[in-house]
């Protein structure tokens, strides 16, 4: 899977695509068998380049501070996340801490040897993949959570308005949501929306 990446190279605006780390990047990825989809600045127009291209993984090359490079790539990348792994020159604590707080999968300082570059990505993408796990994780749990208020406040509805037990209530939930072939949380929703209709 790892050999079929493809890969998108970001460089800040104003260093060269020439550059002496910019070939060393291009050549260990190509020796690893990655394939680079492009290389780009981070500049205004990203966004719709991500878009475009839908990159598996997206590189970062910065020599130094990469602020601007990071804000350009978390806004393209804010609802469709990738894996994005940061070569730099930057020892700066604040600046690796920032960088894994925008969403990168690695952050490695002088570490663009060509041997190195296969493990890191694994690493990265191995990385990423979990973080996306909890995340989807998390987000299935509020998700059920918020369903079991909306089934609640209908259930209080109903008792409070038919004189039901919290049982009576749950099952005539059920009942409407099996006769109307919807999810209990669905049902309940819609009993909230026409209470909050009728006042």
């Amino acid at each position: 899977m790892s050999r079929h990446l493809r890969i998108l190279v970001i460089h800040p605006p104003a260093e060269s695509e020439a550059s002496l780390r910019a070939h060393a990047l291009h050549a260990g990825l190509k020796e690893a068998g990655y394939q680079i989809i492009a290389s780009l600045p981070a500049d205004l127009h990203l966004p719709e380049q991500i878009a475009r291209l839908q990159p598996d993984m997206i590189i970062i090359d910065a020599e130094s501070d990469a602020r601007d490079v990071l804000e350009h790539i978390v806004l393209a990348t804010r609802d469709e996340r990738r894996p994005i792994v940061m070569f730099t020159e930057d020892e700066d604590p604040s600046a690796m801490e920032a960088a894994l707080e925008a969403g990168v999968s690695a952050y490695i300082v002088a570490g663009l040897q060509a041997e190195r570059i296969k493990p890191v990505l694994n690493v990265a993408l191995a990385r990423f993949r979990h973080e996306q796990k909890l995340r989807d994780e998390l987000e299935s749990t509020r998700h059920k959570l918020a369903e079991r208020k909306v089934i609640d406040r209908a259930k209080g509805l109903l008792m409070l308005r038919h004189g039901l037990s919290e049982d009576q209530a749950y099952q005539k939930l059920r009942t409407l949501a099996m006769n109307k072939n919807l999810k209990l949380a669905e049902v309940a929703q819609r009993i909230l929306d026409v209470e909050d209709l009728l006042g």
